[in-house]
């Protein structure tokens, strides 16, 4: 039981089975028999390449059982179930943070050795994650880009017939031309909500299901979406690589900065088709919205009073916790609202423009 009789002469690792000797050998030589027939990549292993035909056929045999997402690969479904069951079997042996994946524990523990295997080629600085060199080398890219006064984002040769809106691919432009025409294929078996990209469905399918893949290996908060991870790594950074170019402002991901432009340029794309108000960003234009159809989403959980929009119902819930977190420096007294403290403070300084 256990005897591992089958050994490698390169490296003196052991093998139960020949086969799986004969598999190994291959690291070493390089050899890579089994070849996808679409694509042309090779792989070692035939499970690996029957792995690999997934990607062109589309084909997810492992399916979860509670909420029916499906994966190509049975150690991916194993990984997700963690995220319905709360498993986290992999622990820090420093500061006992448990993970629910083991690649998440081993970019944790970067943390403690203090080790940034990932160095920017151009100035030499080193990060704990590729993701993170990754949006860095961005900003170097961004300026050999305009320096060479080439466009930043490659050569857009598709237009939209309508808006005359330029794309680098026919998905992005039939993605596009979704939000003309309002088709939204793709429907939530749960709620019957419809997306026009089925990206957005898959990540609408997690409001469900309470599943948040992408976790920091920081503080262990979790996100429902890549790109909210990848904004959240950098509050632990500290870097701001997007600066703007008027007052030098330096933000954490290229749409902040994008929304504080149009502070300076008085730009508000984002317009009220029922009373034609006009607004910076999207977000503000949703809550607005809301004032026109009377949905207030946010529910207090104690008295059960509905708000239109989050910070209102973080006000309101200071009646109930007594929370009065805005203080006066004159008198000491506290408020439930910076603007009620505001007011109060005309009261120290009557004559005061």
């Amino acid at each position: 039981m256990g005897e591992k009789p089958f050994k490698c002469h390169v490296c003196g690792w052991a093998f139960s089975q020949a086969s799986g000797l004969v598999n190994h050998l291959r690291i070493h030589t390089g050899e890579k028999p089994f070849r996808c027939e679409v694509c042309e990549k090779s792989f070692t292993q035939s499970s690996t390449l029957l792995q690999h035909q997934r990607i062109h056929t589309g084909e997810k045999p492992f399916r979860c059982e509670l909420c029916e997402r499906a994966f190509t690969r049975s150690s991916c479904l194993v990984e997700h179930r963690r995220a319905h069951t709360g498993e986290k079997p992999f622990r820090c042996e420093v500061c006992a943070k448990a993970f629910a994946k083991s690649s998440t524990l081993l970019v944790h523990q970067r943390t403690h050795t203090g080790e940034k295997p990932f160095g920017c080629e151009v100035c030499g600085k080193a990060f704990a994650e590729a993701v993170l060199l990754l949006k860095h080398q961005r900003i170097h890219q961004r300026s050999h880009q305009h320096a060479q006064g080439r466009p930043q984002m490659g050569e857009k040769a598709l237009r939209c017939e309508v808006c005359g809106k330029a794309f680098v691919s026919p998905s992005s432009l039939r993605v596009h031309q979704r939000t003309h025409t309002g088709e939204k294929p793709f429907r939530c078996e749960a709620c019957d909500k419809a997306f026009a990209q089925s990206s957005s469905l898959r990540v609408h399918q997690r409001t469900h299901t309470g599943e948040k893949p992408f976790a920091c290996h920081v503080c262990d908060k979790a996100y429902t979406q890549l790109v909210h991870l990848q904004q959240h790594q950098l509050a632990h950074s500290g870097e701001k690589p997007f600066k703007c170019e008027v007052c030098n402002r330096a933000f954490f991901n290229s749409s902040y900065l994008l929304v504080h432009q149009r502070t300076h340029t008085g730009e508000k794309p984002f317009r009220c088709e029922t009373c034609q108000k006009a607004f910076l960003n999207a977000s503000s234009l949703r809550v607005h919205r809301r004032a026109h159809t009377g949905e207030k989403p946010f529910g207090c959980e104690v008295c059960n009073k509905a708000f239109m929009n989050s910070s209102s119902l973080r006000v309101h819930q200071r009646t109930h916790t007594g929370e009065k977190p805005f203080r006066c420096e004159v008198c000491d007294k506290t408020f439930t609202q910076s603007s009620n403290l505001r007011a109060h403070r005309r009261t120290h300084a009557p004559f005061c423009v």
